[in-house]
């Protein structure tokens, strides 16, 4: 439980952005604690999810598409963001696990 309480503010500091995530990850590189790392995992992924969309759809322009991106990143970021505030490890949907083994190097 302590081990939650300690890493709760570098789990909120990752999902602010990409910035808020390579943050986090520096402040938990020597702690290593694992709730943060857990956000840490989920908050990068998902900054990177939004940030390859984005570039795919300013190639192929669709405002129904952008809406889309848009809905989906702010309906699993604030789904994320809410677990770290409550002291949760729940994953995105659907894409969180993949997260989870994607970023290993996130320490």
């Amino acid at each position: 439980m302590s081990d939650v309480k300690e890493g709760k503010t570098t789990a909120i500091v990752a999902y602010f952005t990409i910035v808020g995530a390579l943050i986090a990850m520096s402040m938990n590189s020597e702690t290593k604690n694992k709730f943060a790392r857990f956000h840490t995992r989920q908050a990068f992924g998902l900054h990177l999810f939004f940030l390859g969309f984005a570039l795919f759809l300013s190639q192929w322009f669709n405002a129904y598409a952008w809406y889309g991106l848009y809905v989906c990143y702010i309906v699993l970021w604030g789904y994320g963001f809410i677990g770290a505030l409550t002291e949760k490890e729940q994953s995105v949907p659907v894409l969180g696990p993949l997260f989870q083994k994607w970023f290993t190097f996130i320490q």
